[in-house]
C-alpha cells in the first residue's frame, strides 16, 4: 500500500513503568538528518574553513544561511543588529533541519520526518512559544497590543 510509508514502526521499544517511550523510524531518520547536517557543518569548519576563499562546502553553508537571513533581516528588519544576530541562527538551524529531511523522502524505502502533522507541529509551536515568550520579556503586555 503506498500508506505504508507513513507507518511508524517502533525500532527499539521501552517500557518503563507505565510509561513507554520508543525509538522509532523518524527518531532515527531524524537522527540520520541531525547527523548529515554536523556532517556538513565539519566539512566547513575542519582545518583550511573559515578562509578568505571558500571551499564548495562553506560556499553551501554561506548560500543556506544568506537564503535565510535576507527574508529575517526584512521581516525584523526595524530592530536592533542584536536582535537579528540572536533570531537568525535559530531561524537558520530550523530551516536547515527541514532543508535535509523532506529530501529523505525521496529514497525508496525511507520515511520522511516532516511528513507527520505532529513534528511540524512541534517545530512551529516550539519557535512560537519561544518567540512569544522573549517578546514578553522584552515589552511585557504590551507585546500584543497596537502600537500608538
Amino acid at each position: 500500500s503506498p500508506l505504508e510509508q507513513f507507518e511508524i514502526i517502533p525500532l527499539i521499544p521501552m517500557k518503563i513503568g507505565n510509561l513507554y517511550f520508543s525509538f522509532t523510524n523518524p527518531s532515527l531518520f531524524m537522527l540520520l538528518t541531525l547527523s548529515l547536517v554536523l556532517l556538513l557543518v565539519y566539512f566547513v569548519t575542519k582545518k583550511g574553513g573559515g578562509n578568505s576563499v571558500p571551499n564548495a562546502w562553506q560556499s553551501l553553508v554561506e548560500l543556506i544561511y544568506d537564503f535565510v537571513l535576507n527574508p529575517v533581516n526584512e521581516q525584523i528588519g526595524g530592530l536592533s543588529g542584536n536582535v537579528k544576530q540572536k533570531f537568525s541562527p535559530r531561524i537558520s538551524v530550523t530551516f536547515t533541519f527541514s532543508l535535509f529531511c523532506n529530501p529523505q523522502g525521496m529514497i525508496p524505502y525511507s520515511f520522511t520526518v516532516t511528513s507527520h502533522f505532529l513534528i511540524t507541529l512541534g517545530l512551529s509551536f516550539s519557535i512560537f512559544i519561544g518567540i512569544t515568550i522573549v517578546g514578553f520579556q522584552k515589552n511585557g503586555l504590551h507585546f500584543l497590543m497596537k502600537s500608538g
